[in-house]
């Protein structure tokens, strides 16, 4: 094991101590924000830590396992099966290494976070509203594999069934982490309902995941820079029509950036969401503009910059999904669809590790 890689655990170890000795502590109960953040920190810690200790205990069983092949001597039965625990033993170690590699890398913050998913209507007409019905679907089912609360906060509805514009909020484990990459423009090619001669069409939608906030990030928003407009929120008709101006619309002066919610008959709750859409948008605007100046080779690689920009394909005659970033393709488009994400977001997070890794060796080089 390499030195540096020997004293960080050493020191992840005896912060892991210290993590014990905070969470028993009942005064932090009183604290949720605090017992939450030290939980999480806890947990990967305590992932660090066990791998280190599995790895000192194989390297025990090589060191032993060396002393008895040297002891062998001429019986080829021992000397044998000292050799297989050895190489048994390399492939493990080599293996935790490369783990403990990876889970030294530096975590994004917001990745624990829950997030906002804003999902636009872009080219090609009323068939690129019914791929935005098909996008909410699929991260709708997605959620529900992960155990994750989704809540659509606005839905603008097309008159053929999809979605003009619709905004969901997500709350569960890692909700950023995971979600993060589907930032950008998704393309759709496939036979419309509508086409009567068979004909392939393209159309496209713009997906926009952002970190929600904390509540006293959210609080910063000056309320001299903001406009707030409230209206009838749209719905079906009939005996539950919105006879109220409930629908809330916050406008943020400086920048242009506006939020709505509807989806609740409460205008103060209303109000309350919109405002926190809005101020996970700004926070997002910074860090993408920081993410610019610092970072721009990571921002391609997750699609975090130009919203318009073409992140993915999913191409329905050939029940294929082609992730242009990192030049994934899978013929396994219904069960994606279907809300399968795993298999492309895993391979996302892969190729953010192995971008990290290899900087972090190019660093210290």
């Amino acid at each position: 094991m390499k030195p540096s890689l020997r004293q960080h655990l050493q020191r992840q170890a005896e912060r892991l101590a210290d993590l014990d000795r905070l969470l028993a502590d009942p005064a932090l109960m009183r604290d949720a924000a605090a017992f939450r953040r030290l939980s999480r920190e806890h947990t990967e810690l305590q992932g660090q830590v066990e791998r280190a200790q599995r790895h000192a205990r194989r390297s025990a069983d090589r060191a032993a396992a060396e002393a008895l092949r040297r002891e062998a001597g001429e019986d080829e039965a021992m000397r044998a099966m000292a050799e297989e625990e050895i190489a048994a033993a390399e492939a493990e170690l080599a293996r935790l290494e490369a783990e403990l590699e990876r889970l030294m890398l530096p975590r994004d913050p917001d990745d624990a976070r829950d997030a906002y998913l804003e999902i636009r209507a872009g080219t090609g007409g009323d068939e690129s509203a019914l791929f935005a019905g098909d996008l909410l679907r699929m991260y709708l089912r997605h959620a529900e594999r992960q155990g994750w609360q989704a809540e659509i906060l606005s839905a603008s509805a097309s008159e053929l069934g999809g979605y003009k514009e619709v905004i969901v909020r997500l709350a569960g484990e890692g909700v950023y982490g995971r979600m993060r990459f589907e930032s950008g423009g998704h393309r759709v090619q496939r036979v419309p309902a509508t086409e009567s001669q068979g004909r392939i069409h393209t159309s496209a939608c713009t997906v926009a995941v952002l970190a929600e906030p904390d509540e006293a990030e959210a609080l910063t928003l000056n309320p001299a820079e903001l406009r707030i407009d409230t209206f009838r929120a749209s719905g079906a008709g009939g005996q539950h029509i919105n006879k109220t101006d409930s629908a809330v619309r916050v406008t943020h002066l400086p920048t242009g950036l506006v939020a709505e919610c509807q989806d609740d008959r409460s205008q103060h709750r209303n109000k309350a969401r919109a405002l926190a859409v809005l101020a996970a948008r700004l926070r997002d605007k910074d860090k993408l503009e920081r993410e610019a100046r610092e970072a721009a080779t990571r921002r391609a690689l997750i699609g975090s910059g130009e919203r318009s920009d073409r992140i993915r394909t999913y191409n329905v005659p050939q029940g294929r999904l082609t992730d242009h970033r990192i030049h994934l393709t899978l013929y396994q488009l219904g069960a994606i669809l279907d809300g399968d994400l795993a298999p492309v977001s895993d391979a996302l997070i892969a190729a953010r590790e192995a971008a990290q890794l290899a900087a972090l060796a190019e660093a210290v080089a």
